[in-house]
């Protein structure tokens, strides 16, 4: 009988790392684990809603993002390469549990994670 859990993609990395790890920051730097991450912020929650409807709806992260983020709007809410410890706590947890995808059928935050910034609506392009 094929273990419980741990079943999916068989991506990198193994189980070993687990939630735990928020603070032991400095240790996991060497690792060199990050996110191509993009993001859409608003301040207001009624605001990332609208947003999020869009996203629904089928408009590309890309376009909602320059419409609506109030962080870094000109390049589609595009943040680059984040690695962990760079990034504050919730967005850092969601980041990095969100799935690869595209602009095009992006996996994103739902519902949108709270920091001290506001309401990020999180999609990651890319993982190393």
């Amino acid at each position: 009988m094929p273990p419980k859990g741990k079943g999916g993609k068989g991506g990198k990395g193994g189980g070993a790392s687990g939630s735990g790890d928020s603070d032991k920051k400095e240790k996991k730097e060497k690792g060199g684990t990050a996110v191509k991450v993009r993001h859409i912020l608003c301040e207001k929650h009624g605001k990332c809603m609208e947003a999020m409807e869009k996203l629904k709806s089928g408009v590309r992260f890309s376009e909602v993002a320059s419409q609506y983020s109030e962080d870094k709007a000109r390049q589609g809410g595009d943040l680059g390469w984040m690695t962990r410890g760079s990034m504050v706590g919730p967005f850092q947890d969601a980041a990095f549990a969100l799935q690869v995808s595209s602009m095009d059928k992006p996996v994103y935050t739902d519902p949108p994670v709270k920091t001290k910034f506001g309401y990020h609506i999180i999609m990651v392009e890319g993982k190393k």
